[in-house]
């Protein structure tokens, strides 16, 4: 019993150290990353419209963050409070280790599948 336990653990962590990233969570890390110390709600928001033309809600955008967070991708902070938000602090975040690992990890695999296919000529594989 103990053996099938072990297996069934091991194929469990297996699977969640081998995950790839879905295209909204890719997004999400590639913001903060850029962003760097001023990753925040409005401003991954923000580069997200401007460098991945991509128009996202904000509460998507919490919703992302939360869920990248709890996955040990994402680390928050608070900010100090500000009077133009009413008082209100911003929560600023920053990739964990295992955010970058995963990214990279997303990123080889994708390279590793469109290697040899020219998408400017409708996907040929060459």
């Amino acid at each position: 019993m103990l053996a099938m336990k072990a297996i069934i653990y091991y194929y469990a962590v297996y699977i969640m150290t081998d995950r790839l990233l879905g295209g909204f969570e890719t997004l999400l890390l590639l913001a903060v990353l850029r962003l760097g110390d001023d990753a925040y709600g409005v401003s991954i928001r923000r580069e997200l419209r401007e460098k991945a033309h991509k128009d996202v809600a904000i509460g998507a955008i919490y919703t992302g963050l939360e869920r990248l967070s709890r996955k040990g991708y994402l680390e928050s902070r608070l900010g100090e409070p500000t009077a133009e938000r009413g008082g209100r602090a911003k929560r600023y975040y920053r990739i964990t280790r295992s955010g970058r690992d995963v990214l990279r990890h997303t990123q080889r695999t994708l390279s590793a599948l469109a290697d040899g296919i020219n998408l400017e000529k409708g996907g040929e594989y060459a």
